[in-house]
């Protein structure tokens, strides 16, 4: 257990003047560093964007130390943290030795949240830059905005809803990082007015930056945002992905289209018992069994399927493609690949795993997975014969067709339903087909 003695202790043996002060002490989970010096604008929210970090932590388990002192950014300073919270910092705030300090932290796993006015921050520094994904240009009044939530598995998104009405400052950016970054959540700029992003306005986003892990969000510009309980929900996510508490997949993401969104069952169809339930919120859960949802709609050849995927506890279900289209689901099971979701079974037929015929790397897969209760995300990828699966953005199987009675080159997907007492969930359901090899 870590002590304010021990930390004052190291930072005096450090040379730092003034060391961040520990807000808690915690047994376990991770440790976070609040970083809000400002060379610019200073943001009177600050104060209750700290101690709302503060009151996350001691809830999370987490260990959470405040500074605005630029000294404590040493190699053995940073050491000490999983994260560091950039908390509407503004201009340039650490010098060239800090910097550096800095950027060898990131390389080495550390991870970055940016709050609001860390986008208007070290405008001259190419790697911060980068890992915030994109630069403040500037700002209408404070107004109500709808935000459109673009990835509801992610640990900072997954308690909301498909729109998220809230008010704040909207900050426009100099360039749209969706190309570069992982878009959680966006702008309605038809919603409120002064967006100059041209109908494409991200707000909220995360990357794999240089061995690291970023979040930032635009939010947090008013004091009344540190006590909204969806805007803390949103931050104490974020802060988790950044510490590798949670997994997400935080590749960048553009061509998909949803074959289901939360809302109509279109071109979906039962076959065999059992059924799935659809919740307000557009989540899709299995009852009973043993039956399929397939897309009957149409059928697939080369393609990246995403969805997002959720167990209640040791609940089996999974993901069939490549089958022939047919209201008999065992005609998946014997023409087509279920790519598998159970926690335990062998390891050819549990989370990950092309089911009966080859096994995930269970070492990734682990290091990858979300518990029960928790959104996970596939990524299923089919071109020719050969099928491959991310789990929350890891590759986790590779597989090759051999079986002359079997073709992933055309066929449909699926969802099963497992089973009485198998609850698992599904939703946000997309496509981006691929060009198929040798044309």
């Amino acid at each position: 257990m870590r002590t304010v003695t021990a930390i004052a202790t190291a930072a005096l043996l450090l040379g730092c003047a003034s060391a961040p002060a520990a807000s808690q002490d915690a047994d376990d989970g991770g440790r976070v560093l609040v970083f809000s010096k400002t060379a610019g604008f200073r943001h009177d929210s600050i104060p209750a964007g700290v101690a709302a970090v503060r009151e996350l932590g001691e809830s999370a388990g987490l260990t959470v130390d405040a500074t605005e002192d630029a000294r404590a950014f040493t190699p053995a300073g940073l050491r000490r943290y999983d994260a560091v919270v950039f908390l509407s910092t503004t201009g340039d705030v650490l010098d060239a030795a800090q910097q550096r300090a800095f950027e060898d932290y990131v390389r080495h796993g550390g991870g970055w949240v940016g709050v609001h006015a860390a986008a208007d921050t070290e405008y001259d520094w190419a790697f911060y830059g980068g890992l915030a994904g994109a630069y403040f240009q500037s700002h209408p009044a404070i107004q109500p905005a709808t935000v459109r939530v673009e990835d509801r598995a992610h640990p900072a998104t997954a308690g909301l809803g498909p729109t998220w009405q809230r008010t704040d400052e909207w900050y426009n950016y100099r360039s749209n990082p969706r190309e570069r970054a992982h878009v959680l959540a966006s702008l309605d700029e038809t919603s409120y007015s002064g967006g100059t992003m041209n109908g494409d306005h991200p707000i909220a986003w995360c990357q794999e930056y240089r061995g690291g892990r970023a979040f930032y969000t635009g939010g947090g510009h008013t004091q009344e945002s540190y006590a909204d309980p969806a805007f803390r929900r949103h931050l104490l996510g974020g802060i988790r992905y950044a510490i590798g508490a949670a997994q997400a997949d935080c590749r960048p993401e553009t061509g998909y289209t949803a074959l289901f969104d939360g809302g109509s069952l279109d071109g979906w169809r039962q076959a065999g018992p059992g059924s799935f339930t659809l919740s307000e919120d557009g989540t899709l859960t299995s009852n009973g069994g043993m039956g399929l949802l397939w897309y009957a709609a149409r059928g697939f050849g080369s393609y990246s399927l995403k969805l997002d995927w959720k167990t209640a506890g040791d609940d089996n279900s999974g993901v069939f493609v490549g089958f022939p289209p047919s209201d008999d689901p065992w005609s998946a099971v014997d023409h087509g690949y279920e790519v598998q979701i159970d926690a335990t079974d062998v390891p050819e037929k549990t989370t990950g795993s092309v089911y009966g015929f080859r096994s995930a790397d269970l070492k990734k897969r682990d290091r990858a997975l979300n518990p029960p209760g928790e959104w996970n995300t596939y990524e299923i990828r089919v071109e020719g014969e050969r099928l491959r699966v991310w789990l929350n953005g890891v590759k986790i199987n590779d597989f090759t067709n051999t079986d002359p009675a079997r073709s992933l080159t055309d066929g449909h997907i699926g969802l099963q339903n497992h089973g009485a007492g198998d609850e698992v969930s599904f939703r946000n359901v997309r496509i981006k087909e691929l060009p198929v090899r040798g044309r």
